[in-house]
């Protein structure tokens, strides 16, 4: 008999997505972010997951089980480098120019299409942990140093996101 309860109680509740191209200068910084959470002892009730484009493949990752959606990634929202940025679905700017992320389509529209084409699959809560970045156009180029040092400060920022969300 095939399971009658397509979200169960031991599935995660929390999905982080980190995007970003670990050989492209300050695009890495979501790769390197999941690298040093990959090496933390994360609740059985977080799926972590590494993406090196996002755009609408981010839509194949949700399962629908996922009460919170949080997304990591280098941002250009035009503050200095380094700074973080945490910013709830709901307030995600609209940029005709730029994506808020550096991977074609941007965060406010993959999850917009993904309301439309699977409206059961979209988590509750979605929020961007982004980092904002400089160089996006060096192959096989370091991060800048200002990015490079936001990491502790994004990985602290997501920790505290999932505790909000256990706590709810």
């Amino acid at each position: 008999m095939p399971d009658q309860n397509p979200h169960p109680v031991n599935r995660p509740a929390t999905l982080v997505v980190c995007i970003g191209n670990e050989l492209v200068a300050d695009d890495a910084v979501g790769y390197h972010i999941y690298r040093q959470l990959q090496q933390q002892n994360m609740s059985e009730k977080i799926r972590l997951e590494y993406c090196a484009v996002g755009g609408i493949i981010l839509l194949e990752l949700l399962s629908g089980a996922e009460k919170l959606l949080i997304v990591v990634d280098a941002v250009q929202l035009g503050a200095l480098p380094g700074t973080l940025h945490i910013i709830p679905w709901e307030k995600l700017p609209v940029n005709k120019e730029h994506a808020v992320s550096a991977h074609g389509i941007g965060l406010k529209d993959t999850i917009a299409i993904g309301q439309t084409l699977y409206p059961e699959r979209i988590p509750e809560r979605i929020i961007l942990i982004g980092v904002e970045g400089q160089c996006f156009d060096q192959l096989g180029g370091e991060m800048t140093p200002q990015v490079k040092a936001a990491i502790p400060a994004a990985i602290r920022a997501i920790h505290r996101k999932i505790q909000e969300e256990a706590d709810e």
